[in-house]
């Protein structure tokens, strides 16, 4: 009894670890190891006024009287379903046996038929499930005919199947295909219908689910990461050639190949919508199913060990997004679906994640985003953001051709006739506005009154440019008078002067 209170002092008092106990007191750590664990069970707290005495005869009680095949046998299937709850253990089950049967089997007993009987369930039993914890998800083998009532074409529809680790709940749903819309869709109808998230995901190495797989850090998809982030889940793949690492959903499939699957076989499909309403049907049914082996049913062990465990669903429904990679053009736009959206004139030449939903486009650099655009279906055409510019390129796209007639107009009338003739001998417009900028740009230096007169110069003598005018203005020949004849009458409706509304 010494060594046994000295293991308690030393683990309580000093905080060694069993190891180091073992190694003190010259005893094997199994030993050391069980005196702890028989103390813990007992629910026992350190230090005990207990003596030696009544401690030894807690932790060893003398055998019962009662023989072994009289003692009450616990009820396995109740245990197998309650070490799924968190934080329950068998040593917690063991106490809560004996406090009810009192003359009951001893802990050591209790922990290895325990595993006897569990290995009968299932055979292949080596994962501890936990209520809530983890959501397995994968494709069944076999696919579904679906017949088009107009062409009498056939399509293999393909069977989503999800299945809840701890109760073994199932949701299962036919989709066109594998591919990445199909896969989230699937995976958001999934958790509407369990009307909770779990905490993890457990995909196969599906490309959609997984860009590139790896035993240690596996690339997940970034808009299966999209999705996760939403729902607040951790995705974990199963191990590449690793089936036990899935096993449940292995399960699951075969279970849904064996009582839905099998039992369509025989019926004609003509839409989706049809085969999916079908496949609800039983599986309600199969969920319902009572266990073998196990009392309740999915149903029922989904009710009472994993739903009060499940997190709540996000407010905002999950909406669905695709990434790309595109590298910004030195024109600061990058190209999306045959549309240019601008982003930051810094960033050209640089390599840029793209977020696609169906109304928005969200380009990221570093992690960051950068630029948001509202999603254009015209293909070849420009979205430009005036702050992604740079500064000469913002303020000439800020000019149209009626706010530069507007501000010449305020000049004078011959300044408007020099800007309108400059804009109206381009093919388009735009093309002259650095030239008239130039012009108006002429009166901050030389007054508006000398800008006026000396297009008035440039007007009689048709040379309308901004050359012209800054060499006039140079030279003060603006001051000088022009011949009679070689001054043109300016009517009230010259042809030059055509007016804002003339734009429009």
């Amino acid at each position: 009894m010494r060594k046994i209170r000295e293991v308690l002092r030393l683990k309580f008092d000093a905080g060694l670890s069993v190891r180091k106990i073992a190694a003190s007191l010259q005893i094997s750590s199994g030993s050391a190891g069980n005196y702890l664990h028989r103390f813990n069970a007992c629910g026992l707290t350190w230090p005990t006024p207990m003596s030696d005495a009544e401690l030894e005869r807690l932790l060893f009680p003398p055998a019962p009287t009662v023989p072994s095949d009289q003692r009450p046998i616990p009820d396995w299937a109740w245990v197998h379903t309650e070490l799924r709850r968190p934080g329950v253990t068998l040593a917690l089950l063991w106490q809560e046996y004996r406090l009810s049967h009192p003359q009951g089997f001893q802990y050591s007993w209790f922990c290895e038929h325990y595993r006897l009987w569990a290995a009968k369930v299932d055979v292949a039993m080596r994962q501890e499930h936990r209520a809530g914890e983890k959501l397995f998800v994968d494709y069944a083998g076999q696919t579904v005919p679906v017949i088009d009532r107009q062409t009498g074409e056939i399509r293999q529809a393909q069977v989503f199947v999800a299945v809840l680790g701890a109760s073994s709940y199932t949701f299962a749903e036919a989709t066109w295909s594998q591919t990445l819309p199909d896969w989230l869709g699937s995976h958001a109808r999934c958790l509407a219908f369990l009307g909770a998230a779990p905490q993890i995901l457990v995909p196969d190495n599906l490309r959609s689910g997984v860009s590139k797989a790896h035993r240690y850090e596996p690339d997940i998809n970034p808009s299966y990461r999209d999705l996760a982030e939403h729902y607040g889940i951790a995705v974990v793949p199963a191990r590449a050639r690793k089936p036990k690492d899935k096993a449940k959903v292995e399960v699951g499939v075969q279970v849904v190949e064996r009582w839905i699957l099998a039992a369509l076989r025989n019926r004609q499909f003509f839409s989706l919508g049809e085969l999916n309403t079908a496949i609800a049907l039983l599986l309600d049914r199969l969920n319902h199913k009572p266990f073998k082996k196990l009392p309740g049913s999915r149903r029922s062990a989904f009710e009472a060990i994993d739903q009060p465990a499940l997190q709540a669903l996000p407010e905002q429904p999950y909406v669905y997004a695709e990434w790309k990679k595109v590298r910004v053009h030195i024109d600061y736009h990058v190209e999306v679906d045959g549309h240019f959206y601008s982003v930051p004139y810094q960033l050209v030449k640089h390599q840029l994640e793209v977020r696609l939903t169906a109304q928005t486009v969200e380009c990221f650099h570093a992690n960051q985003r950068v630029a948001s655009h509202r999603r254009s279906p015209h293909k070849g055409r420009h979205t430009t953001q005036t702050e992604h510019m740079p500064k000469s390129h913002r303020e000439h796209a800020e000019w149209t051709p009626q706010r530069l007639i507007r501000w010449a107009e305020q000049t004078g009338p011959n300044t408007a006739g020099v800007i309108a003739y400059i804009l109206e001998r381009r093919i388009h417009p735009q093309h002259g506005f650095r030239a008239c900028l130039g012009i108006l740009r002429l009166s901050k230096q030389h007054g508006e009154a000398r800008l006026e007169a000396a297009c008035q110069r440039a007007l009689a003598l048709g040379a309308c440019s901004y050359k012209s005018l800054e060499s006039i203005l140079r030279q003060g020949l603006e001051r000088l008078p022009l011949a009679q004849q070689n001054l043109p009458l300016l009517p009230d409706e010259h042809t030059n002067l055509r007016g804002p509304g003339y734009y429009h």
